[in-house]
């Protein structure tokens, strides 16, 4: 079992920060590489089609208004553009990992290897290949119970009352433990442990998974910064999972925080 009085003094925003550290790592860089340009290519091209449409937008617009409210393309681009990138950034998150998934599962092996000097003996790349229905199960799974859970809160927000006070917070909390079990997955699944033992083991160490949860959404939220949370986020994930469930697991006892 692992020695709590090691482990319960690291919260979740220690482990995220963490990763900020692994990934710099010279026998893990290349592993954050693949999964970080695929989100680059696809994220930058992704924008330059939003701002190409958004040219055309504001083109008809101007011929739409007066010349004396010529002003208002210095107020409103800046806005538009904003209002892309932050949405563009929440798409992307949840694209990204159904896309990268089987990299993301590499990368936290290699971490977890890089923290224990063990390896995982998960196979060669024709192994990973033929995993691959698996690991796109295993998000569709996630999916399934993100989004009915989601659509719930959203609702709130339409609420008299409720929508403007409590589902606010309500929606972060939730997006916070989303993004902990998003994240903390990886690990959990290079050991096949299952979907719903993996929410058990986050449920006891509630303090950590929502710290890790709202520091990865945090994050998220902030443009530009939120192309490396990816491979950051999996890096503290995973070194969450070595502190705190891998002993843990092989003596079938998750301990609370």
């Amino acid at each position: 079992m692992v020695n709590n009085s090691q482990t319960i003094k690291k919260s979740g925003v220690n482990y995220f920060m963490q990763g900020f550290q692994l990934i710099k790592q010279p026998g893990l860089r290349s592993f954050v590489f693949i999964p970080l340009m695929i989100n680059l290519v696809l994220f930058a091209g992704t924008i330059y089609f939003a701002v190409g449409k958004l040219t055309e937008l504001f083109t008809w617009i101007n011929g739409q208004v007066p010349d004396y409210l010529g002003w208002l393309n210095f107020l409103l681009w800046p806005l538009a553009l904003l209002t892309i990138l932050v949405v563009m950034s929440f798409i992307f998150s949840s694209v990204m990992n159904w896309i990268a998934a089987p990299f993301n599962g590499l990368l936290a092996e290699k971490v977890e290897q890089h923290l224990t000097g063990k390896s995982l003996n998960t196979g060669n790349s024709v192994d990973m290949v033929k995993d691959l229905p698996r690991i796109f199960g295993r998000e569709w799974i996630k999916l399934k119970y993100y989004l009915p859970r989601a659509l719930l809160f959203l609702v709130l927000f339409w609420l008299p009352i409720i929508g403007q006070t409590a589902a606010p917070i309500l929606w972060f909390l939730f997006t916070a433990w989303m993004m902990a079990i998003q994240y903390c997955d990886y690990p959990f699944d290079n050991h096949k442990v299952p979907f719903d033992d993996m929410k058990f083991a986050l449920k006891n160490t509630k303090g950590s998974s929502f710290s890790f949860g709202a520091t990865v959404t945090v994050f998220s939220m902030i443009p530009i910064v939120n192309f490396i949370v990816m491979p950051v986020a999996i890096c503290g994930a995973t070194a969450m999972w070595v502190d705190k469930y891998r002993e843990a697991y092989k003596n079938n006892v998750i301990a609370p925080d």
